[in-house]
């Protein structure tokens, strides 16, 4: 059993930096792929990053790339998202989600999901 709980959220101006933490309980947290989707109203979620167990390989949606990083920390049982030149269109609120299996850009693929954070986006 994994818990995720998201912070970092805010509302930040176009051009704009956010960095999310995902920290989660459970001493197997290195042994799950981690993933960062995003939702914004009316639409369905989406895939934004994910990371490998030992954090060597990375995964982004080609909305983010070279925008967006993330990386994780197993000593502090933590995953995050580094958010740089934020635009408008990034506004969601965003769900960290672990999966025990090879990466995978489907929600459905991801067994534990934190609560969200919302991020906003003004342009």
């Amino acid at each position: 059993q994994v818990q995720l709980v998201e912070s970092g959220g805010g509302l930040v101006q176009a051009g704009g930096s956010l960095r999310l933490s995902c920290a989660a309980s459970g001493r197997t947290f290195g042994s799950y792929l981690m993933g960062w989707f995003r939702q914004a109203p009316g639409k369905e979620r989406e895939f934004v990053a994910a990371i490998s167990t030992g954090g060597s390989s990375t995964f982004y949606a080609d909305s983010v790339k070279g925008r967006f990083t993330i990386s994780r920390d197993n000593a502090k049982n933590t995953v995050y998202l580094q958010m740089n030149s934020l635009k408008a269109e990034d506004t969601a609120v965003y769900y960290c989600a672990a999966r025990g299996g090879l990466v995978s850009r489907r929600p459905n693929d991801y067994r534990y999901w934190g609560q969200g954070t919302q991020v906003s986006v003004s342009s």
